[in-house]
């Protein structure tokens, strides 16, 4: 007969097994889960892993596979590896300087395309025969080539035009999102990357080695105002055409002061004119009678404080508007100062959005990947991020940014062949009020939008003097007048 004691036992005996068992079954289902999601994320993340500089997989690749060629959209060569007579494999960039940010360099790390593409650069999609016949002769597999959608011929006329200005420019596709010309100034030449390396690294003053279209952070000034009129938009949408401001050359709230560019007195102004003169003094007027709550929602929607949708290196764009923004920081925001930063790229893509009838499309640099022979093997397609505003409002936008171009600061693009519609902007970026960077964002024809530029060139000065005929030597060159 069973003591009360042995039945303890037994109960104690069994509770500990179960505690065993749902322990072992607890910590068997992490197992699978774990295992589960490295392999989910191995096929998804094939890419990063392998390009992990830590990862043996990579110095595999790289040891069997030549790197492989980087072409223009037109089938130019803008990086390529060269095989010595002792072996020893040499990348080459025959338009030196000119891609240096776009392409990049892949030695001392990657930056450009040479990051973007790196994971089909050093595969190799070449055909088995082939790949025998390198085997049989002891060579290495030649590695998949990328084309891009950079056209070598805007690319020049952009780094020409900007000349030794610091700055960027950032030429697009709005439809599509192509990258079609993109240089940062200064520059280096990526032939000499290694030897130039550690002085490139430590001259903190020109940042040189910086993508000053996706990284550089500036104040927008008044391209801005592009901004501050969709907020006056929306709020007033039936009746903003009746906006009515008396400039003086000056705006004052309190203590509060805002001039207009060079104290300039516009007289009697509604929204499109003001828009047309880039009026400072009636834009802090609108920027005081926006709704505080709906500007910031605004400016989330337009992807400010917020990550852009790219794969390349880039800065987020930064601004402080919310429910308890004082009167003073409104003024100022309004107008595209204060603690306002933004991308080149950045700006380009909401400039782009209102071309394409508010929809924002993924910027991409690399058009398809072919093996060896020329087949394809990877085809990059357009692909559409969010609408970010209504066409509505992309149509009314449209409208005041032609404006600027018949009746305002970017006169210099009227009477061309082509339509263009745009903003200049002419942002302060210290205490010396004569100091200012130079902007210009627009694109052509304004009618049907195939081009989008957006150019900053640093300490120039007006955006209409200096930006607007650099944009206008861009579009000539890309409708061919």
């Amino acid at each position: 007969m069973r003591t009360k004691k042995n039945k303890n036992e037994n109960k104690d005996r069994k509770k500990v097994n179960l505690q065993i068992v749902t322990v072992t079954i607890l910590f068997i289902g992490l197992f699978v889960s774990m295992m589960s999601y490295i392999c989910y994320y191995s096929v998804t993340n094939k890419q990063e892993l392998i390009n992990n500089s830590y990862n043996s997989r990579q110095k595999m690749l790289i040891a069997k596979n030549t790197r492989g060629t980087i072409y223009s959209k037109d089938g130019d060569i803008l990086a390529e590896t060269i095989t010595q007579e002792d072996g020893r494999e040499v990348r080459e960039y025959p338009y030196t300087n000119l891609f240096a940010h776009a392409v990049g360099y892949s030695t001392n790390g990657r930056a450009g395309v040479e990051a973007l593409g790196n994971y089909y650069l050093i595969n190799s999609n070449a055909p088995l025969s082939d790949k025998v016949a390198n085997e049989v002769s002891g060579e290495k597999y030649p590695g998949d080539s990328v084309y891009t959608t950079l056209s070598v011929e805007l690319q020049e006329v952009a780094y020409n035009a900007l000349g030794v200005y610091k700055g960027a420019i950032i030429v697009t596709e709005p439809s599509t999102g192509k990258v079609l010309a993109m240089v940062s100034k200064p520059d280096f030449n990526p032939n000499e990357i290694e030897a130039l390396w550690d002085g490139l690294v430590e001259d903190k003053d020109n940042s040189i080695l910086l993508n000053r279209t996706t990284q550089g952070l500036y104040p927008p000034g008044s391209t801005f105002k592009i901004i501050t009129a969709l907020e006056y938009i929306k709020e007033n949408p039936g009746n903003y055409h009746d906006y009515h401001f008396n400039c003086t050359g000056s705006f004052t709230n309190g203590a509060d002061r805002i001039n207009c560019y060079h104290g300039q007195s516009h007289g009697n102004e509604d929204l499109v004119k003001s828009f047309a003169k880039s009026c400072n003094s009636s834009f802090a007027n609108i920027g005081l009678n926006l709704d505080r709550k709906s500007f910031q929602s605004t400016l989330a929607n337009l992807m400010f404080n917020e990550e852009l949708p790219l794969k390349m290196n880039y800065s987020k764009s930064r601004i402080a508007v919310n429910e308890d923004s004082t009167n003073a920081d409104m003024m100022q925001v309004a107008i595209g100062q204060g603690t306002t930063g933004m991308t080149p790229i950045h700006l380009n893509m909401i400039t782009s959005a209102i071309a394409n009838k508010g929809n924002v499309m993924r910027p991409y640099l690399i058009e398809r990947v072919e093996n060896s022979t020329g087949t394809v093997v990877k085809q990059f397609a357009p692909s559409s991020y969010r609408k970010i505003i209504s066409e509505e409002e992309a149509a009314a936008l449209t409208e005041l940014m032609t404006n600027v171009v018949e009746e305002g600061t970017a006169t210099r693009l009227k009477g061309l062949s082509y339509t263009a519609a745009g903003k200049t902007g002419s942002a302060e970026y210290n205490n010396v009020k004569e100091d200012s960077h130079a902007w210009f964002t627009g694109f052509a024809p304004a009618e049907n939008p195939e081009i989008c530029v957006t150019i900053i060139i640093e300490g120039a000065g007006s955006g209409g003097d200096y930006a607007v005929p650099i944009a206008k030597r861009i579009f000539d060159a890309y409708f061919g007048t």
